[in-house]
């Protein structure tokens, strides 16, 4: 790996175990809706865009029901869900290490921005990162976290060849190849992918120690 100079991470299931603050928030946005999910409410629905999980857990794409949905969801989650929200055990160590090496870290997520920033105000970690993007950073939307990357990467004039991206889904990964990054799977999470999953180029940690001594180990 060249040298490293970046490390943009994703944030659900890789830095922080909101799971139990959007599970709730999405059991609260069908109670509300008088709904029954078309299927479980659980943490393998966690990662990808709001809206793309609503029309999932709701059998259905009709956008007056998703912006319904939606907007409880929100609702529930920025008032008090996101307060339910840890780190994973190690995470904050991890990154006071990289902070204190000097790398620079960002972040691109699935989740929206405004909880994104209440979540990193919640833990302490507004100044760990240089970066935060979300899809609604921008208007229009952007489409998906590949194209989120990209955006980042160019804005913050980011060479690929100086940084990776750490994530816990095939997601994170094809995003990181659509935009030339390595990419290094964190397997604590709960999408964690397992070596089945696992693209050949592709490098799995199954702790934030072990990922910080590869990460420092490049730098």
């Amino acid at each position: 790996m060249p040298r490293l100079r970046h490390v943009l991470f994703d944030l659900d299931g890789t830095l922080i175990d909101s799971a139990p603050a959007i599970l709730a928030s999405y059991r609260d946005a069908f109670e509300v809706a008088g709904r029954e999910p078309a299927c479980p409410i659980d943490a393998s629905i966690i990662g990808p865009p709001l809206t793309e999980t609503l029309e999932l857990l709701a059998g259905d794409c009709d956008k007056v029901l998703i912006d319904r949905l939606a907007e409880q969801f929100k609702r529930s989650y920025d008032r008090t869900g996101y307060r339910q929200t840890s780190a994973f055990d190690g995470i904050p160590a991890m990154l006071a290490r990289l902070k204190g090496s000097g790398l620079s870290m960002s972040i691109a997520t699935n989740k929206r921005l405004h909880p994104t920033r209440l979540i990193l105000r919640l833990l302490g970690w507004e100044n760990h990162f240089d970066a935060v993007y979300a899809l609604d950073l921008f208007e229009p939307r952007l489409p998906d976290k590949a194209a989120m990357i990209a955006r980042l990467l160019a804005d913050c004039r980011i060479d690929p060849a100086s940084a990776v991206y750490v994530g816990d889904r095939d997601e994170d990964g094809r995003s990181a190849d659509a935009n030339h990054l390595p990419f290094l799977a964190a397997t604590w999470g709960y999408g964690s992918l397992s070596a089945a999953e696992m693209a050949p180029h592709w490098r799995a940690f199954e702790s934030p120690a072990a990922l910080a001594e590869a990460l420092l180990g490049c730098g």
